[in-house]
């Protein structure tokens, strides 16, 4: 084996996690020639720089999520694993309660299945969601203005983070781009990082509608740690591991 530097190594084993998608300590020590010891400290340097990661006794490639499509165009992407995924979040909703329903394509399906509700309040800083429950005798709809993201349909920015300031609800419903448990939640915009935040915070409970496809996943702007979820709806297709290991959090996961 000729000697490489640590840096070359990691280079090397990122390249080849990349075309296996899985690899163990095992695996690396006898691939590169190293101990356990050196190979379990390249694997988490590499997964500090979020290049990969862990699980018991190796390492997963990191999926970085692809740009995010105008929410008019992403209607068409997995529709009926976000019909599903919006059917169960829209279940935990009950009459009498107040809720913040966040931007997107899979929280504007929680929408379409809350017209029935009673009593209900939802606070939203999302157009669409504003068109669906518009005009429902049953439901109050809170508006937060703001400064308008065009391929959204949202408000963002200082004004909507300052009237989220004087809301609170029982439930945040949010989506987001990418769910992994060493990078936490992430989302594609930085401009919007902060307001996302500024909806968290409201919520005594957050929940995460998220299809498989964002599961095990990386995205530009990180939003929280999933420590902030208490509720995570995804589609029975979700990373089987992923999904055990959240649940190891004392986060409940419900497949839809």
């Amino acid at each position: 084996m000729i000697d490489i530097s640590s840096l070359e190594r990691q280079q090397q084993l990122t390249r080849l996690l990349e075309q296996t998608g899985r690899l163990s300590v095992s695996q690396i020590c006898d691939h590169f020639g190293v101990s356990e010891a050196t190979a379990r400290r390249d694997l988490e340097t590499l997964s500090e720089q979020g290049k990969l990661q862990r699980v018991h006794g190796g390492a997963i490639a990191v999926e970085q999520a692809p740009p995010e499509l105008p929410i008019l165009e992403r209607e068409t992407e997995q529709p009926d694993e976000k019909l599903r995924v919006g059917r169960a979040a829209a279940a935990l909703i009950t009459d009498n309660e107040t809720v913040f329903l966040g931007s997107g394509t899979t929280v504007l399906e929680v929408a379409r299945n809350i017209r029935n509700r009673r009593n209900l309040t939802v606070i939203t800083n999302s157009l669409p969601v504003l068109n669906t429950l518009t005009g429902l005798d049953g439901i109050t709809v809170v508006s937060l203005g703001g400064m308008l993201r065009n391929t959204e349909l949202s408000f963002i920015g200082h004004i909507t983070e300052q009237a989220l300031s004087e809301v609170r609800a029982d439930k945040v419903f949010m989506g987001a781009r990418g769910v992994s448990l060493e990078h936490g939640l992430t989302n594609d915009y930085l401009q919007e990082t902060m307001t996302d935040r500024a909806i968290l915070r409201i919520g005594r409970e957050v929940v995460i509608v998220a299809d498989h496809t964002k599961i095990n996943r990386v995205a530009t702007a990180f939003l929280a740690s999933v420590d902030k979820i208490h509720t995570l709806v995804t589609d029975k297709d979700a990373d089987k591991e992923f999904v055990k290991a959240i649940k190891k959090q004392n986060i409940t996961v419900v497949l839809a």
